[in-house]
Order: structure tokens, then sequence, then C-alpha cells
């Protein structure tokens, strides 16, 4: 009776330890099963489909929704791209179609620099340097390395203008990379003779069709300055606009996106600038002393 007992006592732990595994077991494989569910791939955010023809009117679009726009941005200068500083506040004013003036504070308040362009013309004034420089853009390179890195801000600044659209006389190349649209923008042949090149490179965002990344080229093939966009955000109200994606009617819930980080690179190799937008105000009137004169 004692051996029975015990030998039934034992069966009875054999049995508990046995439920206690089994639901041990069963925690564990639901575990598993709603971890899979928990990190496993997020749902993926569909590809738009487009043609060069319609990248290249939305490029149109983007470029004239912007009549004028105001910013304030700080700056972050590596590799000694220009002469004033590592970090600057700064203001920017544009007014369509080819009227800009940026200027650059230091963290005291004091003015580092200005730069005015206006259709052909620019002005640089450096006080703290007590120089000042103008000419035309296709000049710069000629009035030596000074001018230059003011240059490739102005085509960083198409970030927040609208990347520049393409010509009537250039042609356009559509490439898929990855995620991404490559649109290269190619030259009219010149009166001179000269054979036509790729004189942009552009990559769209597949997934919202916005502008991430531009190149500038040489007639070489060199790349001038790299320009990346990011941080895109809504500015301004809403504007109708017809999409130049899907050809749809008219609608009044589009908005104006522009990015509020741009990173510009020397394709020379002199450095970047880091620019962050802390405020962007779209198709406000401009006074006739912010453009500055040349």
């Amino acid at each position: 009776m004692q051996y029975w007992r015990k030998a039934k006592g034992e069966t009875e732990e054999v049995k508990r330890k046995t439920v206690l595994f089994g639901t041990a077991a069963l925690m564990l494989c639901l575990s598993v099963l709603s971890g899979c569910a928990l990190f496993g791939p997020s749902e993926a955010i569909p590809l738009k489909q487009a043609t060069a023809e319609q990248l290249t009117a939305l490029l149109q679009e983007q470029s004239i929704e912007v009549r004028t726009i105001k910013g304030l941005f700080s700056a972050k200068i590596t590799g000694g791209i220009l002469p004033i500083g590592q970090r600057v506040q700064g203001t920017v004013f544009y007014q369509h179609p080819n009227a800009i003036r940026l200027r650059g504070f230091s963290a005291v308040g004091s003015e580092i620099f200005e730069f005015v362009q206006v259709e052909d013309q620019f002005k640089l004034r450096l006080p703290t340097m007590g120089r000042e420089v103008t000419g035309r853009p296709s000049e710069a390179d000629q009035l030596g390395q000074l001018t230059r890195p003011f240059q490739l801000s102005v085509w960083a600044m198409s970030g927040i203008i609208g990347t520049q659209a393409v010509g009537p006389d250039e042609s356009v190349r559509l490439t898929e990379d990855g995620n991404r649209y490559r649109l290269d923008v190619v030259t009219a042949p010149g009166l001179n003779g000269t054979a036509p090149f790729v004189a942009r490179r552009i990559w769209f965002d597949r997934r919202n069709l916005l502008v991430v990344q531009e190149e500038r080229l040489s007639p070489s093939g060199d790349v001038e300055a790299t320009m990346q966009f990011d941080d895109y955000r809504s500015v301004g109200g809403v504007v109708e606009a017809v999409s130049a994606v899907n050809g749809q009617t008219p609608t009044a819930d589009k908005r104006i996106m522009r990015p509020f980080a741009i990173r510009m690179t020397d394709g020379q190799g002199s450095g970047s600038l880091q620019v962050t937008f802390h405020e962007l105000v779209p198709n406000e009137p401009i006074k006739p002393g912010e453009l500055g004169r040349v």
C-alpha cells in the first residue's frame, strides 16, 4: 500500500510536470509566432510609375508653384568650402524667375556675407574681409575661388525654389534605379559644334516622386556638385494644379512640398555645406529692399 501511494504520488508529479512543460511550450510557440508578426517586414509603400515626359512635366509644375520665398536657415560648413567660419545663421529671399539674395550672420548677429544674383548679374560682399565682387555667373571661375562656393550655394537652394525645369532644347533619358527614378538631362548641340552632354542627373523617390538628389556635371562628365534633399514638409497653403503623373483633374488639396534639410557637396573636393531650414514662407510679397541690389 505504501509503495502504491508512493507510485501514485510519483505519477501525479509526472503529470503535473508534463502539464507545466506543455503549457510552457505552448506559450513559447505563441510568443515566437507573435514575435514573427511583430518584427516581420512592414507593409511596403507601393512605388509609383512615371514616364520621362511625366517627370519633366512635374519639374515644370514645381518650378512655377513658388513665385516668392522667404527662409531662415542655419548652415554647417566642412572642409573650408566657404571662407566664413564653420557655422552660419542665414536668410534667403527669392523671386521668380531668377532673383535670389543670401545673407549670412555670425552667432552674435554680425553680417558675414551677402550674395545677390539677379538675371545674369551677381554681387558678392564680404564685410569682414572688406571685399566686394561683381560679375556674371558664367564668369565666376574667372573671378577666382572666392565666388565659386556661393554659386554652388545657389544650386543648393534649388531644393526650396524648385529643381530647374528641363529647357525646351534639352532632352531627357529615364532610368529605374531601385526605388528611385534617375532623369538625365542632356544639353542641346552647341552653336559652335560642341556635342551634347549630360548636364544634370535628377533622382526622384518613386514612393512620392519628390526630388531627393541632383548632380551638376561639366561637359567632360566630371561632377561639379551634388545636392541631396531630405525632410520634406508642406509649406504655405494649398494650390490647384493638374497632376503631371496621371493627368487627373485639378485638385484643391495639393500642397507645396519643400525639403528642410539640404546637403551640398563640392565635386572638386573642397568640402560640403549642410543647410537646415527653420522657416520657409512661400508666395508672400517681397519688399523692394529684401532682394538687395546688384
